[in-house]
C-alpha cells in the first residue's frame, strides 16, 4: 500500500511522547527485555532518512542471544514509552502517543551470524506491514490496542512459512506521520532482533523485492513508503 508522505494529519503531539521496541514474543512466549534486541538506548526517533541510525536506532544496544522462529509462527514485537515500560503511573503516552498514527512494519536480512552481523549494508526484504483501513485505523492504533497489563503494546504478525531457515536480523518499524506535512519530519522507531528462522522454506527474495536502510527512504519522496513487493505465504 502507498500513501503520502506530505501527510494531511494535523494532531496535536507531545514531542516526549515516543517509544522503543524492546520484546519479542514467539508463539505466545515472552523472550524477555532486551533478549536478542538491537534496540536504541532513548525513545528518540529518527528523522534523517540518510542516516546509519534508521537501520536498528541510533546507538543500538548489542546481545550475544538469537530468538528461534519457526516459520509460520505467530510473532509479535513489545513497544513501550522507555525501557522497562511504562514512564511512570498513568502514563498517557504509553506505549506510545495515541496522536502518532502510521503503519508498523517488519523487515528482514539474511546474515551468517546475528549477534555478530553489520546492520549497515544489508539487503532487507518486508514480511509484514500494517498500513491503515478504509475506517482510518493505523497500525499504531492496533498496537496501541493490544497493549498488556505491564503497559507493553503488541506489533503483531506471523513469520511467513515461505521463509527460508537460517539467521537474519529482523527489523521492526513504527512510522509516526503526524509532523510529517513538513518535510523531514516524519518519525521513524525501529530496532532489531537476532533471529533464526526454522523450517522448510526456500523464499529468494529478488533484488525487486529488497530495500536498503538508509538508502530506500528519501525525505523528497511523494510517498514515504514506495510499494516495494511483500513476500507472499504460499
Amino acid at each position: 500500500m502507498k500513501y503520502s508522505f506530505v501527510s494531511a494529519l494535523a494532531l496535536a503531539a507531545s514531542v516526549n511522547a515516543h517509544s522503543i521496541m524492546q520484546r519479542i514474543m514467539v508463539d505466545g512466549v515472552d523472550q524477555g527485555s532486551l533478549t536478542g534486541i538491537r534496540a536504541p538506548p532513548t525513545n528518540n526517533p529518527v528523522q534523517d532518512v540518510t542516516s546509519n541510525d534508521l537501520v536498528c536506532g541510533a546507538s543500538a544496544s548489542t546481545s550475544s542471544k538469537v530468538i528461534t522462529i519457526p516459520a509460520g509462527a505467530s510473532v509479535a514485537g513489545a513497544w513501550a514509552h522507555g525501557l522497562g515500560g511504562p514512564q511512570g503511573a498513568g502514563d498517557s503516552d504509553n506505549p506510545i502517543a495515541a496522536s502518532h498514527k502510521g503503519p508498523t512494519q517488519v523487515y528482514l536480512a539474511k546474515v551468517d551470524d546475528a549477534t555478530t552481523a553489520s546492520a549497515t549494508g544489508l539487503k532487507w526484504f518486508k514480511i509484514a506491514s500494517d498500513a491503515v483501513t478504509s475506517a482510518g485505523v493505523w497500525g499504531v492504533d492496533d498496537m496501541i490496542k493490544n497493549t498488556d497489563s505491564a503497559g507493553f503494546g503488541w506489533q503483531k504478525f506471523t513469520m511467513p512459512s515461505c521463509v527460508a531457515p537460517g539467521q537474519y536480523l529482523m527489523r521492526v518499524e513504527l512510522l509516526a506521520l503526524h509532523s510529517a506535512s513538513s518535510e523531514g519530519q516524519a518519525q521513524f522507531y525501529q530496532s532489531c532482533a537476532q533471529i533464526k528462522v526454522t523450517g522448510s522454506g526456500s523464499y529468494s527474495p529478488a533484488s525487486s523485492a529488497q530495500i536498503a536502510f538508509p538508502g530506500g527512504y528519501s525525505a523528497t519522496d511523494a510517498v514515504e513508503l514506495p510499494n516495494w513487493t511483500q513476500i507472499m505465504m504460499p
